[in-house]
């Protein structure tokens, strides 16, 4: 991405990131994924504080759903590592803790390609909305000096 700086509109950023991202090998979209928390935790091994930080917000539908569908939500998220080596992925922003379990259990049935490519998808779309998170942080910055 730094190598295509700078951009001359939004969109283009969004375009060249898809572009670099759908590009990548399954073994860098796993890499990727590895970065993340599973779906109701905020702990995961390779974030940073910031993207710890991103990652409880994004999930913060996770925080206030009842003990039952928490549990639920670990098991499902427990059975889907097991058949496809890797977390469940889904942009959380703006779901509830009952529509992520939903996915997740929606999910299970997929073959590892098609849940590679879901996930995949899923990734970019977080991407995307950290992406805005920056461009944000970077304009409060200038503005706030």
């Amino acid at each position: 991405m730094t190598k295509k700086r700078p951009f001359k509109m939004l969109e283009d950023l969004f375009h060249t990131s898809g572009t670099i991202w759908f590009s990548l090998s399954p073994s860098d979209w796993l890499e990727a994924f590895a970065a993340h928390p599973r779906i109701g935790s905020t702990v995961s091994a390779a974030a940073t504080s910031r993207s710890s930080k991103w990652s409880a917000c994004e999930q913060s539908g996770t925080v206030t759903a009842e003990s039952l569908v928490k549990k639920e939500l670990g098991e499902a998220n427990r059975l889907y590592e097991e058949k496809f080596g890797f977390i469940f992925i889904v942009c959380a922003t703006g779901r509830s803790a009952e529509e992520m379990l939903e996915m997740c259990r929606a999910r299970l049935p997929n073959s590892l390609s098609e849940e590679m490519e879901l996930a995949a998808i899923e990734q970019h779309k977080i991407t995307e909305l950290r992406l805005n998170k920056l461009l944000e942080n970077e304009r409060h910055y200038h503005t706030c000096a």
